[in-house]
């Protein structure tokens, strides 16, 4: 799959939308992803509101590109009846993210996964921002766009990080 090898973070962005079906796309490859247990534990919020966008640059020092990017889709985990004692629902979360941006590169779309949890102060900004239930904890902010910027892309196979047997 190309799209493993030629991703890179965006955070330039061309003022041009994302459309309706590259936005259910994306999702729809989120949704695809692995879960402990299959519990799905995955909500998003798609966020188009220049103002809301804007608003989270303010507390977020990370997400700087939202000032340009015409989208923004808040992955958030619903915490209220997880599996295992919760112990996995941060990687299921993770892996749908992952999703969305070989999904975004596939569909020619440049994103930027920006950490949210779990800084306290950025959980609280964002869950504030889009009124999040108290058991929804947003994860991370995905720049989504048009990139207006290219990135070079470098090998990143390291030998000397493979182990075999023992380390």
């Amino acid at each position: 799959m190309k799209e493993i090898f030629t991703r890179r973070s965006i955070r330039k962005y061309k003022d041009q939308a994302v459309n309706q079906e590259q936005i259910q796309q994306m999702l729809r490859a989120a949704m695809y992803a692995p879960s402990a247990g299959n519990e799905k534990p995955w909500h998003f919020v798609v966020m188009k509101d220049r103002d809301k966008l804007n608003a989270i640059t303010e507390f977020h020092p990370h997400t700087q590109m939202l000032k340009e990017a015409p989208l923004a889709i808040i992955v958030c985990a619903d915490i209220s009846d997880v599996k295992y004692d919760g112990a996995f629902w941060v990687q299921d979360i993770a892996a749908c993210i992952q999703n969305i941006l070989l999904q975004a590169e596939a569909l020619g779309l440049g994103t930027c996964w920006c950490g949210v949890y779990p800084k306290e102060q950025l959980v609280e900004g964002v869950a504030k921002l889009t009124n999040l239930p108290e058991h929804i904890i947003p994860v991370a902010v995905v720049a989504v766009g048009h990139p207006a910027e290219q990135r070079e892309v470098r090998e990143r196979y390291n030998p000397n990080r493979v182990h075999h047997e023992i380390w």
